[in-house]
């Protein structure tokens, strides 16, 4: 069975190492819209052991604290679906007050136009600060 995440890096790479990657998703009026991804093919958390369940959570937080410093988002939405790609994954996805879908998931029903915002060098500024918060 073909996997998207196995078969794609699933974004623009921001940082890697051998468990996961982490990538910026370019989606339109969602800047600070990022994935971290486990390399090899499992399903659910659960099936890594304990060290990297930590490591992944480990990475989704300092993602997390990167977006907030970065561009101070009225709020973080972090998401762990995988219903439709069945491989570990985490949506780190920054929000706004006055983005198209607020206070819905960015997946809910939209509730005004989307506020266009400048985002040009957000995937550099994440790369630099990736690389100083995670070990290589």
């Amino acid at each position: 069975m073909s996997c998207e995440l196995c078969d794609v890096v699933g974004g623009q790479l921001l940082w890697q190492n051998e468990r996961l990657r982490v990538v910026y998703v370019d989606e339109p009026g969602y800047i600070g819209y990022c994935r971290v991804i486990w390399q090899t093919h499992v399903a659910e958390m659960t099936d890594l052991d304990e060290a990297s369940r930590a490591h992944c959570m480990a990475t989704v937080f300092a993602v997390e604290a990167l977006l907030r410093e970065l561009i101070k988002p009225d709020k973080i939405n972090l998401a762990s679906l995988g219903n439709f790609t069945p491989h570990v994954h985490w949506h780190v996805i920054a929000r706004f007050c006055d983005d198209a879908h607020f206070p819905q998931s960015i997946w809910g029903v939209r509730q005004r136009q989307a506020i266009a915002r400048n985002a040009a060098n957000l995937p550099q500024l994440l790369v630099k600060g990736l690389a100083a918060r995670l070990p290589g």
